[in-house]
C-alpha cells in the first residue's frame, strides 16, 4: 500500500498534517489552529487552507481525532462522525480510512455507531504504535499545547492500563496539562513571588504559554493560541497578564519579577509531569533499558525530565525518515499525524 499518505491528526484547538512520500519519508508537515468548539465550519476553513498549501487530492488519507470531544458536539459519536464527514467533503471519501485503536484502519464509508468509542481520541494510541514498532523499550511522553501522554513500551509491547480519556486519567497516562493553551491557575494555587509565598488569583488571566513566552521556551511557530485577553503575544503583554494573578501592579521596570514568576511556574509544571512520569518508570519491570522518547511542541520539557532521570532521551524525530520542518514545525512536533501516517502505509 506504499502510496503517497496524508496523516492528519484533528485536535479542538488544531489541525496537524503531515504528508509521507511513496518510500515512507516525511515531506512536508503542518500545523494550524483551528478552534473547533466554535463549530465544524472552522474544520472546513482549516482543511481547505491545508489543501491549498500542499498537493493532496491524489493521496491516501489517514485520520486521527481528539476534536469530537469540544463542546460543540453533544456526544463522542456526533463528534467523530461530523469530524470524518468534513474530511470526505474535502478529499475523495474513498481515499479516507480513519485509526480505529487496536483494529486499525476504517474506511471512512464503512464507520458505525458500534466503531465511534474506538475512534475517538486515539491518537495517542497510533503514536505508541509506531514507538512500539521502532523501539523494544520505552517511555513514550508527548507534550502538547493542552495534554501530556505518558506511555510505557516493554519487548515491543503497549504496557498500558487505560484507552479512553476517562481511564487513562485515572492510570496517569494522560495528564491535562500543555505547555500553550493550560491555564496558569490549573498549574499553581500559590507560589513564591517578590520574595514570600502567597496564594495566586484563580482567574483565567494568563496561560502556560505566557510562562514560556518570558522563560524563552515557546518556539514562535507553536504559538498559535489566542491569549487569555486577547492582547498581543510581546514579553510585555505576557508579563502584564502574569501580574494580574499575583495582585501586584505592573510595571515595566520589574521585568526581573515577572521572569523569575515566570522560572517558577515553569518548575511547577515540570514537576508536574516528572512525577507523572516516575509513577509510569515505577510500573516497567527494569528501567535500565528503557529509552526517554519526548514527542510535542513541549519536548522540552521531556528532555529536560529525562536528563534529571538519568534517562537516555530520544527525540521522536529519530525514528523517523529524514523528518524537515516546514515552517517551524517539525514531524515530532506533530508525532500522531506522523504515525497515522506510517502506519497506514505499513512502513513500520
Amino acid at each position: 500500500m506504499n502510496k503517497q499518505i496524508a496523516g492528519w491528526d484533528i485536535g479542538g484547538a488544531h489541525v496537524k498534517l503531515a504528508l509521507l512520500d511513496e518510500s515512507g519519508h516525511v515531506q512536508a508537515v503542518a500545523q494550524q489552529a483551528c478552534p473547533l468548539w466554535k463549530g465544524v465550519d472552522f474544520l472546513h476553513g482549516t482543511l481547505a487552507d491545508l489543501a491549498g498549501q500542499f498537493d493532496l487530492q491524489a493521496c491516501q488519507h489517514a485520520v486521527t481525532m481528539t476534536g469530537e470531544l469540544v463542546d460543540c458536539f453533544t456526544s463522542r459519536e456526533q463528534g467523530v462522525n461530523a469530524i470524518v464527514q468534513a474530511v470526505c467533503e474535502h478529499f475523495n471519501a474513498e481515499r479516507v480510512s480513519v485509526f480505529a485503536g487496536l483494529r486499525g484502519f476504517l474506511p471512512a464509508a464503512q464507520i458505525q455507531s458500534a466503531d465511534c468509542m474506538d475512534i475517538a481520541s486515539a491518537n495517542w494510541l497510533a503514536s505508541l504504535l509506531l514507538v512500539a514498532k521502532r523501539l523494544p523499550n520505552a517511555l513514550f511522553v508527548d507534550i502538547g499545547s493542552t495534554t501530556t501522554d505518558i506511555l510505557l513500551v516493554e519487548n515491543h509491547q503497549l504496557k498500558v492500563q487505560g484507552f479512553t480519556d476517562y481511564q487513562r486519567l485515572v492510570s496517569g497516562e494522560l495528564v491535562y496539562t500543555g505547555i500553550v493553551r493550560t491555564a496558569v491557575m490549573a498549574i499553581a494555587q500559590e507560589a513564591e513571588f517578590n520574595g514570600q509565598q502567597m496564594g495566586l488569583m484563580a482567574e483565567y488571566f494568563a496561560t502556560m504559554a505566557d510562562v514560556y513566552r518570558l522563560t524563552g521556551d515557546l518556539n514562535e511557530a507553536h504559538d498559535q493560541s489566542d491569549t487569555a485577553d486577547g492582547a498581543e503575544k510581546s514579553i510585555s503583554a505576557s508579563a502584564r497578564r502574569l501580574s494580574r494573578l499575583t495582585g501586584y501592579e505592573f510595571s515595566e521596570s520589574d521585568h526581573a519579577l515577572w521572569a523569575a514568576f515566570a522560572e517558577q511556574i515553569k518548575t511547577k509544571q515540570h514537576h508536574k509531569i516528572s512525577q507523572a512520569c516516575v509513577r509510569q518508570f515505577q510500573k516497567a519491570k527494569s528501567r535500565s533499558a528503557i529509552q526517554f522518547v519526548g514527542a510535542g511542541v513541549g519536548r522540552f520539557l521531556a528532555r529536560d525530565i529525562a536528563r534529571d532521570l538519568g534517562v537516555e532521551y530520544l527525540d521522536f524525530n529519530d525514528l523517523l525518515s529524514s523528518p524537515p520542518k516546514t515552517n517551524g514545525i517539525d514531524a515530532a512536533d506533530c508525532a500522531p499525524a506522523a504515525a497515522v501516517a506510517y502506519l497506514a502505509g505499513r512502513f513500520g
